[in-house]
This record gives C-alpha cells, structure tokens and sequence, in this order.
C-alpha cells in the first residue's frame, strides 16, 4: 500500500511561475518599464521609490524640455506601471502603492496645471469609485489617462453614493460613466445606477472596472461595458465619442482592447 506520508510533494506543488517570477530583482523589473529619458526616468523613479519630497522638483526639471502629456505618458504613468508590477508580485504592499499614489497625485497636479486650456475637448466622462469603496487608486489612474487625452473629467471621488452618480449624469450629460470596485460587497452598485438611469431613459455606456469585477459581471446588466484596466479607457472613450452604442462596444470589444480598430 501507498504510504502517502512518506512522499515528498515539494515539487509537485511548487507554482514555477511564481517561482520565477519571485526571482526577478526589482531593478530588473524597473529596467524594463522605466524610460530611457533621463529627466522622465527620474519622474518615474521617485513614483517607483516613494519620493514624494522630490517629485515636484523633478517633475519641474521634465516640463522644461517635455510636453505635459509626456510627462503624465512617459514618466508618472511608468513610475505607476512599476510600482503595480512589483504589487502584483508581492514584492510591494498596499502601504507602498498608496505611498507611490500620493507622490503620483503631487506630480500630476503640476503636470495637469501646465496643460493647455486651448485644447478641445472631445466628451465628458462622470467618474466615481462604486459606494461603500474606498479605494480610488485605479480610478485616479484612468481620470489622468482621459484627461491627457482630451476628456473632461467630473470625478465625483470614492465612496460615491448610486442617486449622487445618477444625478451628476442628468445634470452634466456625459458621453459616458465609469465606475470603479476594488470590493465585491460595492460592485452590485453598478447595476442599480444603470438601472436608475434607464427609469430617466438615459441609455449612455457605463465603463466597469476595477479588481472586483469581470467582463461577464459588467455585461450582465445594460449599458455595462468591462474594462480591463486604466489603459483600456481612452480607446473605449473613442468609440463612444465617435457614437458607438453600449451594445457594439460589447459586440466589437475584443478588437477594441486589441487595437485592431
């Protein structure tokens, strides 16, 4: 008879990916996200390393030979990318995203403040993190990602009550929402502002995303369009300003996050 005490199952219940993965060093990480730009990779850097006392200065030193949208593109956003690769990894807290986010926020408000105002605006998005969340990370990042690309943003913050998020939508009339759930006990919120929306025959796509939902979440209730992360935004938001419905969003939206179109 088998005796199953005595096998060693070391081997057959190690996870090599994540063993690999474990092994990469941080700077090796970095290496392959950060920016060759000396002033951007500096930008990066002190978002990756938590530099918030030096964020300002530097992101100063990058405006002066990079557009601001550079700046939010090639250096914030890769400092962001990093510090979630290393979170993903476990190599990174919870302490030390919100630590990078904070110091993310400081440069992005210099960077946004030399924007130009001239610039069209191409549609308006109402953003919100679902209520009962408290975690906005993700949402600050895809409202940075819609404003470098033209949009403007009514964030309405975390927390956000559903008759709060449907009536910023009656009253801005938004080419669409997106709202954010990090907790499974706030997702069932996007279905009831959709559903408020439709009693005031509003019938615009509601982005859904977020680490508590999926695809096949965000499609079971109408107008819902899934998104997989931030960066998915501007090329949804394009397709909707261009006057795609909900329903062809979903129809062509393997394609779309694909950039075939």
């Amino acid at each position: 008879m088998l005796d199953f005490d005595a096998i060693n199952a070391d081997k057959i219940l190690t996870r090599y990916d994540i063993k690999m993965e474990s092994s990469e060093k941080p700077e090796t990480i970095a290496a392959r996200i950060l920016p060759k730009d000396p002033a951007l990779k500096k930008v990066a850097e002190d978002v990756m390393n938590l530099k918030g006392k030096l964020i300002e200065d530097d992101v100063k030193a990058a405006l002066k030979s990079n557009a601001p949208e550079i700046v939010i593109q090639d250096g914030l956003l890769k400092g962001m990318d990093v510090v979630s690769e290393l979170y993903g990894r476990g190599i990174y807290y919870l302490p030390h995203v919100m630590v990078a986010a904070d110091a993310f926020d400081k440069g992005m408000k210099l960077a946004e403040g030399a924007m130009s105002t001239e610039k069209k605006t191409k549609g308006t998005a109402v953003m919100h993190a679902a209520e009962g969340d408290p975690h906005d990370i993700g949402k600050n990042i895809a409202a940075v990602l819609l404003k470098s690309n033209g949009y403007k943003v009514i964030d309405l913050g975390r927390d956000v009550l559903v008759d709060t998020v449907v009536d910023s939508v009656l009253k801005n009339k938004p080419n669409f929402v997106t709202g954010t759930a990090l907790m499974t006990t706030t997702m069932s919120a996007f279905p009831r502002i959709t559903a408020k929306l439709a009693e005031n025959d509003v019938h615009l796509p509601f982005i859904g995303a977020g680490g508590a939902v999926n695809r096949e979440f965000v499609e079971s209730f109408d107008m819902g369009v899934y998104a997989v992360a931030a960066k998915d935004g501007p090329h949804l938001a394009a397709k909707i300003v261009d006057g795609w419905s909900w329903h062809r969003l979903r129809e062509k939206w393997d394609d779309i996050i694909a950039g075939k179109i």
